[in-house]
């Protein structure tokens, strides 16, 4: 059974010492916006569901190459190995291909997916998934501060005429101090419908925001330095909702700090995650 009640919610992210999502074409520098806040991309967030998903024992179609579980490492060979194993029938009916690959994968069921890959299987149909679960990028609180720091390696990665240490070296590493981040998101029950998310889907869901940061250790966020403060979870009593996302969203008001506050909606019950 689908999703029945409208959905809202809302993630607080601590920082401290970490890069919480580096700009590639700004030299891995945390992304910041025009007004100085940093910023996690809605992007970054939902590979890090994805990951916690699958550690959950969920099937996923956009996995990591490091993460791949059935020997696929690109979109088009797992589907492709995906659409190999069922009926004629269903190969050539974009319905009931839809309906299949939201069944095979969570990930497409929620966020949805775009599918056009060539194959003589599904007969060259391109099909579009709209998801019910949208996530917002995350933005801090307050504007951050940047600390760079020089780094060297201890060895070459190349190989030198005269044995001294070669350029690439050196390096540069930057992070964030600290800081508090929120995201928002919501979960549309007329577009779970049409991808069958359930119920059940959404508590898996939930239970990957507030685990977003296991099993997520690198370099730039070391174990300890980002967590989940707290996850907001609203559930309203009908499929369209009480109220609006943005005046649910707006009900959060959150400090420098990380301490939140929730304006009452009447109605409206919410439940906080992070005990």
């Amino acid at each position: 059974m689908s999703l029945t009640n409208k959905i809202d919610f809302a993630v607080i992210i601590g920082v401290k010492n970490a890069n919480p999502n580096g700009d590639p074409l700004n030299g891995n520098r945390p992304r910041q916006n025009y007004d100085g806040l940093g910023e996690i991309s809605d992007v970054a967030i939902k590979r890090k569901i994805r990951n916690r998903l699958q550690d959950l024992g969920q099937a996923i179609f956009v996995q990591s190459n490091d993460r791949s579980d059935d020997g696929q490492n690109s979109l088009s060979g797992r589907y492709k190995q995906f659409i190999s194993s069922l009926d004629k029938g269903v190969k050539g009916d974009e319905v009931l291909l839809s309906k299949k690959l939201c069944e095979n994968w969570l990930d497409v069921r929620s966020f949805g997916q775009v599918f056009a890959f060539s194959s003589k299987e599904s007969k060259g149909i391109s099909i579009g998934v709209r998801g019910p679960v949208s996530v917002q990028s995350a933005f801090s609180i307050e504007p951050i501060d940047i600390e760079s720091i020089q780094i060297t390696k201890s060895v070459n990665g190349e190989e030198t005429e005269d044995g001294r240490k070669a350029s690439d070296t050196m390096g540069m590493k930057h992070r964030v101090d600290k800081g508090f981040y929120v995201t928002y998101g919501s979960i549309n029950t007329q577009l779970a419908s049409k991808t069958d998310f359930s119920n059940e889907d959404a508590v898996l869901i939930k239970k990957s925001l507030s685990t977003l940061f296991e099993n997520d250790e690198s370099s730039a966020r070391p174990a300890g330095s980002m967590w989940v403060e707290q996850v907001i979870w609203w559930e309203h009593d009908s499929a369209a909702g009480q109220y609006s996302s943005a005046k649910v969203h707006g009900s959060l008001t959150v400090e420098p700090d990380g301490v939140y506050t929730i304006k009452e909606l009447e109605g409206l019950k919410y439940e906080e995650c992070i005990k």
